[in-house]
């Protein structure tokens, strides 16, 4: 979506301006980085199929064709229409965007007209293991950029964390360089929930990922060599959650495989994919609770139905 292209000039121009509103307002760095990806799709049908020139002669039925247009689009990779929760991201990105054309004086900018499908807020994504080897694949691509090559390394020290570790997103985001033993190949979990603290372990290709990261890109991230943190952002700084997840993003759209660009892919998702994988192999309930830091049994339980209905 993000690269579809748009040709009108006043089109670019809203599509930049949205972006800059949802920052300035405060919403969060997933809807910053989300919904101008789904507006410009909305623009680029715009364009094309109704070949409308001017958001000022945008009307309703504009609308109600672009839904009837991600309404019976296939998902290429298995057939059969988009989810609901697809469906409504898009919605929601689009009724946001009509709002802001209205703050910016638009007073004839037509609401959509379009009811919003029923969410399904337990939906639980899960990726496979070869979902997971192709986002480790993005980052092995060779470059003769040394920006670009510790970005990677960066990358995967963060799926190593997320994934590798089963971390939550807050707890990958305070974990500090003495939090990690690459001698033991244990990482100390400080700060997980409600304070409570746990060991977990690391495997040898994701020990070897931090320790490459550690020490041959960090340093060169660094601005002062007192910052603690393990991820640390282009400007010396520590990392947010949001640049982390938008990291994660930009590797899920670079990947060749258009059913895993249009999962619902977040930090917490890749947290789910371990457990289930690790069930999936045989692993015993309780060790995957304490490995995810789970207070009660009830909570690991979950991903035994993932395991059947995958």
């Amino acid at each position: 979506m993000k690269h579809l292209p748009l040709h009108n000039p006043s089109f670019i121009h809203l599509e930049k301006g949205f972006t800059e509103w949802l920052d300035i307002y405060g919403y969060s760095q997933m809807s910053v980085y989300n919904m101008p990806s789904i507006v410009r799709e909305f623009l680029h049908y715009l364009e094309t199929t109704p070949q409308l020139k001017a958001i000022n002669g945008l009307e309703q039925r504009h609308i109600k064709s672009y839904y009837g247009h991600i309404s019976t689009r296939t998902n290429e990779r298995r057939g059969g229409a988009l989810s609901n929760n697809y469906i409504n991201k898009h919605l929601q990105s689009v009724d946001k965007f009509l709002e802001y054309l209205r703050h910016r004086g638009a007073d004839n900018i037509p609401s959509s007209g379009i009811r919003q499908l029923k969410l399904n807020t337990k939906e639980i994504i899960v990726l496979t293991p070869e979902e997971i080897a192709q986002l480790y694949a993005v980052t092995e691509r060779e470059t003769d950029n040394f920006k670009e090559e510790a970005i990677f390394a960066r990358d995967r020290a963060i799926l190593t964390v997320y994934y590798g570790c089963g971390l939550r997103r807050n707890e990958g985001v305070h974990l500090e360089l003495n939090d990690i033993n690459l001698d033991t190949r244990i990482l100390h979990v400080r700060k997980g929930k409600n304070y409570k603290e746990r060991f977990v372990p690391l495997g040898k290709s994701g020990a070897k990922h931090l320790e490459n990261y550690i020490y041959n890109y960090r340093p060169w991230l660094l601005k002062t060599n007192t910052e603690s943190r393990l991820f640390i952002g282009l400007n010396g700084k520590p990392t947010t959650g949001g640049t982390l997840y938008k990291r994660i993003k930009i590797l899920q759209l670079a990947v060749d495989n258009p059913d895993l660009q249009q999962k619902e892919l977040t930090l917490h998702a890749l947290r789910h994919s371990i457990a289930t994988h690790l069930l999936s192999n045989g692993m015993d309930l309780q060790r995957i609770q304490r490995f995810l830091g789970h207070s009660s049994l009830e909570s690991t339980q979950i991903y035994t139905h993932l395991v059947e209905s995958h």
